[in-house]
């Protein structure tokens, strides 16, 4: 483990860049708390178009070019941007794709409609995250995930990324947040979603393409789950061996860092035993 505690924070919205719920709040409040209390962080999002570059700051690391995601058959090439948080000296990586990010819009159009390859932003979404990790060789000890946008994260962690030097000691936490959408995802997410090492009994779970699935397919992979008070008993429940915890926007900050100690400490005695 590093002399700083290294944890990625992994969101699809963050203020002051994109809002679409209540996640971009949490978003930039916990990273930037840990930050101030003396952890490493960095931060990954998709680059939406509506994402003001010149206005952030925004600009490709040329370094980590060369990249593609594969989604079904098609080699789809990943450009990595970043910039600085404002008032935190805290590093957000933004992770571009022209057919999937550049539009104007999150995950609805501008007559509410949902869209329709939702499914496939979300794969390469979470592939390119990983991905930009091993080129970055920035060895994460935690990986918080927030919402179904990154919820097969878990999943290629510990099925093929666990084999990487760069999170073989990495621990997962997966946040639950308010429904985003009620729509069906596209009926070809579980063949689209498969990976090496990664089974169709994997992604069973899958079937019903709602969002609630991709809940609960993160949650059976995750090392901690925690989700928002508001949503009482309604979330899916995780294995009794893992930490779940509650939050609201008075204790996130405090709740999460006693779950990443928690985590970390379960790291040494790994390390150490």
């Amino acid at each position: 483990m590093s002399a700083k505690p290294r944890i990625l924070f992994v969101s699809h919205e963050m203020n002051p860049y994109l809002q679409i719920s209540e996640i971009a709040q949490a978003a930039l409040q916990l990273p930037k708390t840990m930050q101030e209390r003396g952890m490493e962080i960095r931060v990954l999002m998709p680059r939406y178009g509506s994402i003001n570059e010149r206005k952030h700051r925004l600009h490709e690391v040329v370094r980590l070019s060369g990249i593609n995601i594969v989604i079904g058959e098609t080699d789809n090439p990943l450009i990595i941007k970043v910039a600085s948080l404002p008032q935190a000296r805290m590093q957000v990586y933004f992770l571009d794709n022209e057919d999937f990010f550049h539009r104007k819009h999150g995950i609805r159009d501008d007559k509410g409609k949902f869209f329709a390859d939702n499914h496939e932003r979300m794969i390469f979404f979470n592939k390119g995250v990983l991905e930009t990790i091993v080129k970055l060789g920035w060895a994460p000890d935690i990986i918080h995930c927030n919402g179904w946008m990154t919820s097969l994260i878990p999943l290629y962690l510990k099925r093929y990324y666990r084999h990487s030097a760069v999170f073989g000691q990495s621990r997962i936490v997966y946040s639950v947040h308010p429904s985003q959408f009620k729509e069906k995802l596209g009926k070809d997410l579980q063949a689209k979603a498969r990976i090496e090492m990664v089974s169709d009994e994997d992604l069973a779970c899958l079937a019903p393409l709602d969002e609630n699935s991709l809940h609960q397919l993160a949650i059976q992979h995750a090392d901690a789950v925690t989700y928002a008070e508001s949503l009482g008993d309604s979330f899916p429940h995780a294995d009794p061996a893992a930490p779940i915890i509650t939050f609201n926007s008075q204790n996130l900050a405090d709740v999460h860092q006693d779950l990443y100690q928690t985590l970390l400490q379960s790291v040494t005695e790994t390390v150490g035993s």
